[in-house]
């Protein structure tokens, strides 16, 4: 895979999609039993992957705080919490990363303000740049190596791991002392590959809407976290309730579903968010929804959670956590 697009070409110049490899089918005395690579090919391949993630190891050491975003349920805005999340950090004048893990539906360079981005930057020596929106947060996402909006990624679980262990190997974060990882909705490759690949995971932020069915999906994602051995830094509950003009609340979606997931496994509720039809908006045009909004009751919670998240997190004062492979970032 490289930085400058999804795809490859061969001699003729057609097009290879990733999703169509295949292992070459190869007759020689060095071929494995039944066909298929060498033992040579093998050998260098497993050399590339171990080099690779000696790379991620050492590209994560510099960053202190590696938290990755999760609900296992789509719909609940997960995606939109780990946009606003980093652009409130930056504020408070973090460095940040976002790693868009979302292969087949990236959204982050629409909510951080980089649609227009077309490609990523290589330098001489392989390693990746990010791009960087106004507010100074960095992205990493397949969205901006995709020829348009609406090109599918059609890749299966053994691609899409190289993939995430060749952009975390290859790509320079710039001095930032956050990374936030937004993950698809589920408990599958890529939730897995993120937390076996990433040594010393700060930890996972739960995302969930107040309604039974994101509930009970939510807790197969606090129990998926606590299997892998991967802290649950705390818990934030999306479109928690509408505030009518006379000042009622509505709980549309359900009430205490978070509560509830909060209590069960021990973890910090961070933030309750409103519904506010003005964050959609917001996040639309790729802006912070609390600067454009900022005397609205939702940004004064979103703020509020955000400052909770850095208290929780810089609690852990930068230290390794043991991962789901066992192993220990020194």
């Amino acid at each position: 895979m490289s930085a400058s697009g999804m795809s490859e070409t061969n001699e003729g110049g057609q097009e290879r999609k990733p999703s169509r490899m295949a292992l070459p089918q190869r007759s020689n005395p060095g071929a494995a039993p039944g066909g298929g690579q060498s033992y040579r090919e093998i050998a260098e391949r497993m050399k590339k992957v171990q080099e690779e993630q000696r790379l991620v190891v050492e590209r994560m050491r510099q960053i202190p705080y590696k938290v990755a975003v999760l609900s296992a349920k789509g719909g609940v805005g997960k995606s939109f919490v780990t946009a606003s999340l980093a652009m409130a950090l930056a504020t408070m004048g973090k460095v940040v990363g976002v790693f868009d893990a979302d292969f087949h539906g990236p959204s982050m360079p629409l909510m951080l303000g980089l649609s227009q981005v077309k490609g990523l930057l290589a330098r001489d020596d392989g390693s990746i740049v990010p791009a960087v929106n106004v507010y100074g947060v960095r992205l990493v996402s397949v969205g901006l190596m995709l020829p348009s909006e609406e090109a599918p990624v059609i890749w299966r679980g053994s691609l899409k791991t190289t993939a995430i262990r060749q952009l975390l190997a290859y790509t320079d974060w710039e001095g930032a002392e956050y990374l936030l990882i937004d993950l698809p909705p589920g408990t599958g490759d890529e939730q897995l590959t993120i937390a076996q690949t990433i040594p010393g995971l700060t930890g996972f932020l739960l995302v969930t809407i107040p309604s039974d069915v994101s509930k009970v999906v939510v807790k197969k994602a606090a129990a998926f976290a606590q299997k892998l051995n991967v802290p649950l830094l705390g818990i934030v509950e999306n479109m928690s309730y509408f505030r009518c003009p006379d000042g009622s609340v509505q709980y549309i979606f359900g009430k205490g579903a978070a509560e509830e997931i909060a209590k069960e496994f021990n973890v910090p509720l961070l933030g309750q968010i409103p519904i506010d039809p003005r964050i959609r908006e917001a996040t639309d045009a790729g802006v912070p929804f609390f600067l454009e909004y900022p005397d609205s009751e939702a940004a004064k919670v979103f703020l509020e959670m955000a400052r909770r998240f850095v208290e929780v997190v810089e609690s852990k004062g930068g230290k390794s956590n043991k991962g789901a492979n066992g192993s220990e970032e020194s």
